[in-house]
């Protein structure tokens, strides 16, 4: 069953097309704009551009799924095999079916959500062309490591996003953008290494490097050893990009520093190309090696869920100084750490789970880091601490759009029943009380009840910065000493605004307000700009399918299902 038919042809040109036009518009990008196309400067014709060209993708994207075969979703689809280096066996192979396909669609969503953003507020740095076109790659890399079927194109593709990322971090980024990038960098690229040795390894010792032949043979054509030796290698480059503790060290300080956009992608795409690597290869072409290492993953993975959650807990906390941008990122060692248990399990239910999970998070995150972004533009900072009541910043009070949508995206994050973060965690658990045959059911049932025990603690620390962020514990500015007032009222008022006029009413609007504050007893809190019209267009996406996704799961899951009982089988149906 397809929603509109459309001939292999145009599904082949569909797919080559989301793949190679971004890298295609990030060259115009560079280029000066055509007369007649730049607008009121150069700098909004190029933002105009990579909206353009990051919404063309993102029809392309909508059409392919739209012309996606439902009822044979574990079939590989819109496919294209090219014979690119002869001597080595490389080809260009391209093709997507159930579990690949709502990657493809995520990353083209968030990209285009990410430009439109941006469009409006341009994160401070260099020229805006250099940042269109980092983006514009970025997008390329993450959207080919989806599609390719060659495993030295998975590594080509695998790799593209790294320098992206690192400018990106580096040069729009905040404070203490050069080591969190360096940091970023180093640790990518060491596991890369590692990881292209297991995929030669795999390479060499098979006779291709075709994913869908390899997958069919099921790991028949590799001893135990090998698949052993590949599974460390690849797994470790794999593990870093998830990142599975103790490997994501180099996490929270990427996004800390990262722009807003940046942190939206590389929580939503770009750590789903490590677990998108397990899945599409290690499961089907290692099953040996796999199932050896599966309880350390798993035990890897349950570790990150709890570390993940007590470090976000200790952030929360009253005096700790923590930061709202930190605090995700380490939310999502947690949340990848369940996407890995699932993996681990080598079931359906648990593979199906993890990639439910996988969708989940890019959807739930990107829009928490949306948030926080906005949060921090309004106040000039994302210190809990102050954004708890120090400037009077209870968010359902002076911006209740913002504290409610904030508040939906923390209740989604803890997995909520309803909302997309409960399917995914649910089936990675009731995949671990049952693992596949070979791994040990009272170590995968001890690991089921941690991982349940982490979801306790997300909760806990999801609720406690709803309860600081948005309700706060206002003290009136005539309650200050008048020292107090001078240090805190001008960050309330002064701080970073939205540009345009809205903003500059605002400024006007809080200093006034604060101007009546110091001359009498009943202080008013200063109002922030609630959610403006390119905030809501950029995130209500996100939220409205994180609803769809966790009322109507079986739209996900029909598409994964199929395809994961043929990979876990061996590319028998």
């Amino acid at each position: 069953m397809t929603v509109i038919d459309i001939s292999p042809s145009v599904m082949q040109f569909l797919l080559a097309f989301i793949v190679v036009a971004p890298l295609l518009g990030a060259l115009a990008a560079l280029l000066p704009a055509p007369p007649g196309l730049k607008g009121r400067n150069p700098d909004q014709a190029v933002l105009r551009h990579g909206v353009t060209v990051t919404g063309a993708v993102l029809v392309a994207a909508i059409v392919l799924a739209a012309g996606f075969d439902h009822d044979h979703p574990a079939t590989m689809q819109a496919t294209t095999d090219i014979s690119w280096i002869p001597a080595l066996d490389v080809r260009i192979h391209l093709g997507t079916d159930g579990i690949s396909l709502p990657l493809l669609v995520l990353t083209a969503l968030l990209t285009f959500l990410c430009a439109l953003y941006s469009y409006f507020k341009l994160p401070a740095g260099p020229s805006p062309k250099a940042f269109v076109a980092l983006v514009l790659v970025l997008e390329s890399g993450t959207l080919a490591t989806f599609a390719v079927l060659d495993l030295l194109l998975f590594f080509l593709a695998f790799e593209m996003v790294l320098i992206p990322m690192y400018f990106l971090i580096a040069r729009w980024g905040g404070d203490q953008r050069q080591p969190a990038a360096w940091k970023f960098i180093l640790y990518t690229l060491l596991g890369s290494v590692v990881m292209l040795l297991g995929l030669l390894l795999i390479g060499l010792k098979s006779g291709t490097f075709d994913m869908v032949a390899l997958a069919t043979d099921n790991g028949r054509g590799l001893t135990t050893s090998v698949q052993v030796i590949a599974v460390l290698a690849i797994g470790l480059g794999l593990a870093v990009k998830t990142p599975m503790w103790p490997l994501h060290s180099w996490l929270p300080d990427a996004h800390t520093a990262a722009p807003t956009v940046g942190s939206v992608l590389l929580a939503g795409v770009l750590l789903k190309m490590g677990t998108y690597g397990f899945v599409r290869i290690l499961l089907p072409v290692a099953p040996d090696g796999m199932r050896t290492f599966a309880p350390y993953l798993a035990a890897f993975a349950v570790v990150g869920i709890v570390y993940g959650s007590l470090a976000c807990l200790a952030l929360a906390r009253t005096g700790a100084k923590g930061d709202l941008k930190r605090l995700i990122a380490y939310s999502s060692v947690g949340h990848m750490g369940f996407v890995l248990l699932g993996i681990a399990t080598m079931t359906p239910t648990g593979v199906n789970g993890a990639l439910f999970a996988n969708i989940a998070h890019g959807l739930i995150t990107g829009l928490l880091f949306f948030l926080a972004g906005a949060v921090k533009d309004r106040y000039g900072t994302a210190d809990l601490d102050t954004l708890a009541g120090a400037t009077g910043a209870a968010l359902y009070g002076r911006a209740p759009r913002l504290g409610a949508l904030l508040a939906f995206a923390a209740v989604a994050s803890l997995g909520l029943p309803g909302l997309a973060g409960f399917w995914g965690e649910m089936l990675t658990l009731f995949g671990a009380y049952s693992p596949a045959e070979g791994l040990s059911r009272p170590a995968f049932r001890t690991f089921m009840a941690i991982g349940a025990f982490g979801t306790l603690l997300t909760a806990a620390y999801m609720l406690i910065v709803v309860r600081r962020v948005c309700m706060g514990e206002y003290t009136p500015h005539s309650r200050l000493s008048p020292d107090e007032q001078s240090q805190q009222a001008p960050r309330a008022a002064d701080g970073p605004q939205p540009s345009g006029t809205a903003g500059s009413q605002l400024s006007g609007a809080a200093g006034s307000q604060l101007s009546g504050a110091a001359g009498s007893r009943t202080a008013t809190t200063p109002q922030l700009a609630d959610i403006h019209p390119y905030e809501a267009a950029a995130w209500t996406p996100l939220a409205a399918l994180t609803v769809i996704a966790g009322l109507w799961p079986a739209v996900l899951l029909g598409l994964t299902d199929p395809a994961v009982q043929q990979l876990l089988a061996g590319g028998k149906s």
